[in-house]
C-alpha cells in the first residue's frame, strides 16, 4: 500500500559557530568543526574520510574521487561539485545550497536527511543509492539517474526532471510536487508515489508508452 501522510523535512545540520580553518582532504583523515572557505580541491582523491560539523563554502570539489565518505552534518554553498564521484559513501544531516553539480555522483551509497536547494544537479547519478528524509527543492535534475534507487523517503519540490531515469526505483512514498517531468523515463516504477495534480499530465505519454498505447492525433 501506498504510504500516506505528511512527509517529514530533514533534520538540519549541527554546524558548530566556531569553526577551524582547513584548506586540504587527505586519506583517512577526520575532520571534525571545520570550514573549508574558497579552496581548490579539484581533483582531490582520498579514501575513507569523515567531515563532521563542517562548513564548505566557495570551494572547488570539482573532479574528486571519493571512497567509503562519511560526511555528517555539513553544510556546503556556493561550491563547485560537479563530476564529483564518490562510492559506498554516506551523507548525513546535510544542506547543500546553490551549487554546481553536474555530473555529480553518488551511486551505491545513502543520503539520509538531506537538502539540495537551488542546484544544478543534471546529468548526475544517484544509481541504487538509499535516499531516506531527503529534499530536493528548486534544482535542475535533467537526466539526472535514479536507476534502481530507493526514493521512498524522497520528495522533489520545484525541480525539472526531463528526461530522468526512475527504472527499477522504489518509489512507494516519494512525493513530486510542481516538477517537469517531461520524457521522464521507468515511469512504471513510480508506482506508490504522489504527484501533484498540475503534474500528472506531463507523465500522460510516458505512462501511455509503458503500457503499450499509441497516442494518435484527433481527425
Amino acid at each position: 500500500m501506498p504510504r500516506s501522510g505528511p512527509t517529514r523535512r530533514p533534520a538540519a545540520p549541527a554546524v558548530p559557530a566556531a569553526l577551524v580553518p582547513a584548506s586540504e582532504i587527505d586519506d583517512d583523515g577526520a575532520y571534525t568543526r571545520r570550514v573549508f572557505d574558497g579552496c581548490d580541491l579539484a581533483g582531490t582523491q582520498a579514501e575513507s574520510i569523515e567531515l563532521e560539523g563542517c562548513r564548505i563554502t566557495g570551494t572547488d570539489l570539482s573532479g574528486s574521487r571519493l571512497t567509503r565518505a562519511m560526511l555528517t552534518d555539513v553544510v556546503i554553498e556556493r561550491s563547485s561539485l560537479a563530476n564529483l564521484r564518490a562510492t559506498s559513501s554516506s551523507l548525513v544531516r546535510a544542506e547543500i545550497t546553490t551549487c554546481r553539480m553536474t555530473g555529480w555522483s553518488w551511486s551505491g551509497g545513502r543520503l539520509r536527511d538531506v537538502t539540495l536547494r537551488d542546484c544544478r544537479v543534471d546529468l548526475a547519478n544517484f544509481r541504487s543509492t538509499a535516499i531516506s528524509n531527503s529534499l530536493f527543492e528548486g534544482c535542475n535534475l535533467k537526466r539526472a539517474d535514479f536507476y534502481g534507487a530507493d526514493l521512498r523517503g524522497a520528495t522533489f519540490e520545484d525541480c525539472d526532471l526531463t528526461g530522468a531515469q526512475f527504472a527499477k526505483a522504489q518509489m512507494d512514498g516519494a512525493r513530486l510536487v510542481n516538477c517537469v517531468l517531461v520524457e521522464v523515463n521507468g515511469v512504471e516504477s513510480m508506482s506508490g508515489a504522489a504527484v501533484s495534480s498540475r503534474d500528472i499530465a506531463a507523465l500522460a505519454y510516458a505512462l501511455a508508452g509503458a503500457l503499450g498505447i499509441r497516442v494518435t492525433e484527433n481527425d
